[in-house]
Order: C-alpha cells, then sequence, then structure tokens
C-alpha cells in the first residue's frame, strides 16, 4: 500500500472508530434512535417554542410538545375527542358524534355521546349498523322489537349495555330524577347519529291514502303530525316498568336480553392495581358483533404491554387521565395523552400501553368490532417461550424470566412488581 493510500485508510479509519464511539454513545437504553430522539437529545434554545401557541391545547396532550425519547416515526392521528365535536342540542337532550370522517384512523365502529333529561325521548328509529350502547350516568328506558315479533322492555343504569342487531326497531328514553347519559358504538365507521331511519319520516314521506290503508283507520287520523323528524323530544315519563312491559308481552319475549349489566359481573381480572370487566358473545349472547372492556387502572400502574389479533381497539376515555403508547413497525412508536371524553384507536395487532398518570382511577372503555375478546399480552407470550430462547434475544439471565408475570389482561401497579 502507497503511504498516501495508508495515510487516507487510517484517517477513515480514525473518523469511522470516531462515528462508532458516538454511535454506541447517543444510542443508550430507552434512547436508541439514530438520529437521537426527544428533548433529552437537544438544547433548550432548540427546545423553545416562541409561536404562536395555544397554551390550552398544549396542555392537553402534552406528549406532543415533548415526546419521549423512544417514539420514532410517523403514524395517523389516533387521538380525537367528543369535547371538540359539536353538540346537536333539542328540547329533550342532545348528542355529538365522532364516525370515520371526523377520526379518519377509526376505521371500524362509530361513536356518539348521548344525553336525555328526564322523560326525553329518542325517537322511535332503527339503523343500518348495530348499535352497542354503554350507560354512563343516570337511567334510561329502552324499548326494541325482534324479527319474530317479540318485544323487549328494560330500564338500565350506570354500567349497563344495550345491543340492536341492524335493522331492529327500538326507542330511548330517560327517566326520573335526572335522565342519562351514555355512549353509543355502531359496528360500522361512517354510521352516524343524524342518518337514521325515523319513524316520524316515514309517516309525513308517505300519502295520507296509503297510511290510512296500511292502519285501516281514516287517512285523517294523521292530520296532526308534525311535518318534520322529532330526533329527541321532551315527552312525559314513562309509566311503571312493569306496565309498559304488559302492554308488550303479546307477541312473548326473545331468549336472549338486549341488555347486559358490564359492572355488574365479576372482573376477569382485578388486583391492586386495577380490574378489567368484559362483555363479548360468550356472555352478553345477542351482542355478535361488538365486544366491550371496561379497564380501570390505578393512580401510577400500568396496563401491561399487548396487541389485539383479531380487531382494532377503540377507546372511550370515561374518567381520569393516562398515557398510551402504541408500536408498530418501522419501527414506529407515538405516544398520546388522554382525559375524560377523549377517544383513543389502536389498530389491529400494534403494540400499546397505557399508564395511569394522574392522581385518581382511569376508567377506559375498549371497544372491539369482533365477537370475542382476543388479547396477545408481551409478558405472559415471554414467559410461554423456552427461557434460553428469550434470554438470547434480551441477553438477559434466564432466571429473571420466572419473575415476570404471567397470565392475560395484566395491570401492573406502580413501581413494577406484581
Amino acid at each position: 500500500m502507497d503511504p498516501l493510500s495508508r495515510r487516507t485508510f487510517l484517517a477513515a479509519s480514525a473518523i469511522g472508530g470516531a462515528m462508532v464511539a458516538e454511535t454506541a454513545k447517543a444510542a443508550t437504553f430507552g434512547n436508541p434512535d439514530e438520529p437521537p430522539q426527544g428533548a433529552i437529545n437537544s438544547t433548550p434554545a432548540a427546545v423553545s417554542n416562541p409561536g404562536p401557541r395555544n397554551a390550552v391545547l398544549e396542555g392537553q396532550i402534552p406528549a406532543f410538545q415533548s415526546p419521549p425519547p423512544t417514539d420514532v416515526g410517523s403514524m395517523p392521528m389516533m387521538w380525537s375527542s367528543f369535547n371538540i365535536m359539536p353538540r346537536r342540542i333539542q328540547a329533550g337532550g342532545w348528542a355529538r358524534q365522532v364516525t370515520a370522517t371526523e377520526f379518519p384512523a377509526a376505521t371500524e365502529v362509530s361513536g356518539v355521546n348521548m344525553r336525555l333529561s328526564a322523560g326525553g325521548i329518542r325517537e322511535m328509529h332503527w339503523h343500518l349498523a348495530g348499535e352497542w350502547a354503554l350507560m354512563t350516568n343516570g337511567h334510561c328506558r329502552i324499548t326494541v322489537l325482534d324479527p319474530k315479533g317479540q318485544a323487549y322492555v328494560r330500564d338500565v343504569s350506570a354500567g349497563d349495555l344495550w345491543f340492536f342487531p341492524a335493522g331492529y326497531p327500538h326507542s330511548l328514553q330517560g327517566l326520573g330524577p335526572d335522565g342519562c347519559e351514555f355512549l353509543i358504538v355502531f359496528d360500522n365507521a361512517y354510521q352516524s347519529e343524524y342518518n337514521t331511519l325515523l319513524l316520524t319520516d316515514w309517516f309525513i314521506h308517505t300519502p295520507p291514502k296509503v297510511l290510512g290503508q296500511n292502519f285501516n283507520v281514516p287517512p285523517d287520523v294523521f292530520k296532526n303530525i308534525l311535518l318534520h323528524d322529532r330526533w329527541i323530544f321532551q315527552g312525559l315519563e314513562p309509566p311503571p316498568l312493569a306496565q309498559d312491559q304488559a302492554a308488550v308481552a303479546s307477541g312473548g319475549e326473545p331468549p336472549e336480553p338486549f341488555t347486559f349489566s358490564l359492572m355488574g359481573t365479576r372482573p376477569v381480572m382485578e388486583n391492586e392495581a386495577g380490574s378489567i370487566h368484559l362483555a363479548d358473545s360468550r356472555t352478553f349472547k345477542v351482542s355478535k358483533s361488538i365486544t366491550g372492556v371496561i379497564e380501570t387502572i390505578k393512580p401510577g400502574s400500568l396496563r401491561r404491554m399487548h396487541w389485539h389479533p383479531n380487531a382494532d381497539e377503540w377507546q372511550y376515555w370515561i374518567k381520569g387521565q393516562g398515557r398510551m403508547t402504541v408500536f408498530n413497525a418501522g419501527p414506529r412508536a407515538q405516544t398520546i395523552d388522554f382525559q375524560a371524553g377523549d377517544l383513543g384507536v389502536v389498530p389491529k395487532s400494534q403494540g400499546h400501553y397505557i399508564e395511569n398518570t394522574g392522581t385518581e382511577d382511569a376508567q377506559v372503555l375498549a371497544v372491539f368490532r369482533a365477537p370475542e375478546y382476543e388479547e396477545i399480552d408481551l409478558s405472559n407470550w415471554l414467559t410461554h417461550a423456552p427461557p434460553e430462547l428469550v434470554a438470547q434475544h434480551l441477553n438477559i439471565n434466564p432466571s429473571v424470566i420466572a419473575r415476570f408475570p404471567k397470565g392475560e389482561n395484566g395491570i401492573q401497579p406502580a413501581g413494577g412488581k406484581g
């Protein structure tokens, strides 16, 4: 090798060695990426944001302002909120909705948040999609008719569910003393609450002669029908439940109930860190297209790293606050903060975990467009693989793996000790 070539080689080797040393310094545990990510790898001047700024919005999702250094790559916006959606308000209540139009990452279901006053009536109607709902406040009377002419009338309270298959006609009415509030989930991402098949709409768009013939009464019986739909309106509070049930009893009662007490069931998982309540088609048999889980996570606790192989996870944050990180191939990872009324989505098979970052219990409803709940827990997987195999992946002693948590649906207490 001539001297010039040798000097060039040695110089290049020195530069390469320096780069390797710098890489080894930057790529550390909890900060693996090149170029290094996060504010910890920057300077105050570079991180500063002179504005324009909206401090209120920034404060809602601090992870967007300063993501963890482990976040990497670009992912679809997996956050939305009922808090930023307009309410449609009428005499008997209000509703607001989030469909795939407003939340493009949510491709499997849509959601409606609705309130009815005492006596407030959600007009008799039916949908082109199945309707699954969770009561969050107060009391509500539901009615539904199945294709065999069997009517079902029940009163539901906070923690209860109902499900109406697509095409089943139904109604909702708030009960005293304070009416009700609930979340509706449709098994179609584009189903809109404002695009339903309403009883009054069909009447006023049918010739009076046809109405008279259909119902075997004089046409002018219907002359006082309002020439617009009612949607939500203030009505009289209904009579006692037994009286309404007796009035519809002639056709018999459906074999499977259209309501279910989710929070009245025994949790599928419960420890000092929280609990998980589950309702799918194995327990709530009429609900064959929607599965629901309520996760209660104590302050400082962690909903363990996991994923769902059979459906996207659509979340409604009922109370508290938390932080979720979603992991996808790429690698890509994104961290998002949530508060009450917010919505999140995790696409099928993408890894995720939730931290309770507040001072009160966080309660999250997770909904899946699937007949049964399926979950793969990361720790459960690793404890059901050969220990030597796992140890070689993670460069740890095989004896450590025996201490990993086993079982599905895990919530770990603060401090990481189960």
